[in-house]
């Protein structure tokens, strides 16, 4: 794991509006994806996700153009996700600009996907986005289709498949915890980082500075953050700062 550990603003998209809910649901725009992008890379953010909110409704991902308006004035690392189901969508979000995707929905429904799209494109650039429920002590069920539909897949053994199949990244977001600003799931946070041997990106419960200190003791990569940043609970720097503490 990387000891420097990095801050990520994730930016999820419908229709061209950056959306926000709670637990997945209950979506409510709260500005456009470019200006926000522009302002937390120029605010010192690591990293930017952007994640297609509707595509799998759509089967399709449609953040194109907003990531090649995005990378004329960012100069970060970008990875999208949402309705990544192919090759050809993995090259086209590549070639729009992206550093990397985030593959959910279609490994759950074919596993061997991540492995041809690391066989392809390298294992740097395919992450596996995971979003889970808890079911009880240490046990937490894998979701897709934007955590609507539970799989038959429980966390660990799907932590373990994903690395199988040669994922370079994790990212882990806790749909209890998801735009609840309680907190992070630190059982989870734990569970995962002990069977995990690439980095792993917590999302889900941010809502205060403590929240991020109390993740100190836990090994991970990175966090990633949405409803903080975009009703400017905190800025970056001091999120950044609490990071760093041990």
């Amino acid at each position: 794991m990387n000891p420097a550990r990095r801050l990520i603003a994730r930016i999820d998209v419908k229709n061209n509006f950056v959306i926000k809910g709670i637990h997945l649901e209950g979506l409510r725009k709260v500005g456009d994806p470019n200006e926000l992008a522009k302002k937390y890379y120029e605010n010192g953010v690591d990293e930017i996700v952007f994640m297609d909110a509707v595509a799998a409704y759509y089967d399709r991902n449609s953040l194109s153009e907003i990531i090649s308006q995005a990378t004329d004035n960012i100069f970060i690392p970008i990875m999208v996700g949402g309705g990544i189901r192919s090759v050809s969508d993995i090259t086209s979000a590549l070639n729009s600009g992206a550093d990397k995707v985030a593959i959910n929905t279609a490994a759950i429904r074919n596993p061997t996907f991540l492995k041809e799209g690391s066989e392809v494109f390298g294992s740097q650039c395919i992450v596996s986005s995971i979003d889970v429920k808890k079911e009880g002590p240490n046990s937490w069920r894998v979701y897709f289709d934007n955590g609507r539909e539970p799989s038959r897949f429980m966390l660990e053994e799907w932590i373990e498949l994903v690395q199988e199949m040669g994922s370079g990244e994790i990212v882990l977001t806790s749909i209890d915890r998801e735009g609840t600003k309680k907190g992070f799931d630190q059982d989870l946070a734990r569970f995962s980082s002990k069977r995990s041997s690439i980095p792993l990106i917590f999302c889900g419960g941010i809502g205060k500075l403590s929240h991020v200190i109390e993740m100190s003791g836990i090994e991970y990569d990175a966090l990633a953050v949405a409803s903080v940043l975009h009703y400017e609970n905190l800025n970056i720097q001091e999120i950044k700062e609490a990071l760093d503490k041990k």
